[in-house]
């Protein structure tokens, strides 16, 4: 069974690298916050029911959206640090007995691999 982090393909990656990079930015955090304004003043205002409920629909998109790049981020980094991990754990046996090998060379590559993507 394939990891979730290496099922999709390289353009997948780079867009939900994308994705998290414009969640994380202040003018995201800017963008929420005048959304949740919005549908504050939308209630208070007491506009029609579809306006609220089309307030609501966004909010819910919008925190939908978030959640799914928070897990891809999520899966991301587990799998950085388990390749990291699988890294050392090859390499300790080889560097006790000689010379670097494949394992030091998987060890390099897999330092820092996350800004690869």
């Amino acid at each position: 069974m394939q990891h979730p982090a290496d099922r999709a393909g390289p353009g997948a990656a780079r867009l939900a690298e994308a994705a998290s990079r414009l969640s994380s930015s202040p003018s995201f955090f800017v963008f929420c916050l005048c959304l949740v304004v919005a549908v504050f003043a939308v209630h208070i205002v007491e506009v029609g029911v579809r306006w609220q409920l089309f307030a609501g629909d966004c909010m819910t998109a919008v925190t939908l959206l978030l959640l799914a790049l928070l897990k891809n981020s999520e899966l991301r980094a587990e799998r950085a640090v388990q390749r990291k991990l699988d890294a050392i754990a090859a390499a300790m046996p080889e560097a006790q007995e000689g010379p670097p090998g494949k394992a030091y060379d998987d060890l390099r590559s897999a330092i820092r691999p996350e800004d690869e993507i």
